[in-house]
């Protein structure tokens, strides 16, 4: 590899790792290379798709980003069920506030049906039964 691209890289990687922290701060120490091992390409292109130059710098927020997530998560049903749950915890560590997830939610019930809207909605509140315990 060129220094060039070698150089290149290591910023993709960093700005990778700043929004990782935004969307999770226990995503701080995760590190693409252990990835490496199964598919050699996939933590870079990963990394580019989402995190890096692709649709980062100076774009959408990790709260705004969540927020979309859970919109698409809600539309897939009970298919998604335990990565809506993830991107709810994450959407309320990056800032969002119940309201603000439960409207996502039920914009989603002309996608995807009042189902899949009920269903996300019973997840989502699951998860925030948890953080009151907490």
């Amino acid at each position: 590899m060129s220094d060039g691209f070698t150089k290149l890289f290591a910023q993709m990687v960093a700005s990778g790792r700043e929004m990782a922290r935004a969307f999770n701060p226990a995503l701080e120490k995760w590190d693409p290379r252990a990835l490496e091992k199964m598919i050699p390409t996939m933590s870079s292109d990963m990394m580019e798709m989402w995190f890096g130059r692709t649709f980062n710098r100076e774009g959408l927020d990790a709260k705004t980003r969540l927020l979309l997530t859970i919109g698409a998560l809600t539309v897939q049903g009970a298919l998604a069920e335990p990565q809506l749950r993830l991107a709810v915890r994450h959407a309320r560590q990056a800032g969002a506030t119940q309201r603000e997830i439960a409207e996502t939610i039920w914009q989603m019930s002309m996608f995807g049906g009042l189902p899949a809207m009920q269903k996300a909605l019973e997840l989502a509140q699951s998860v925030f039964a948890e953080e009151d315990d907490a």
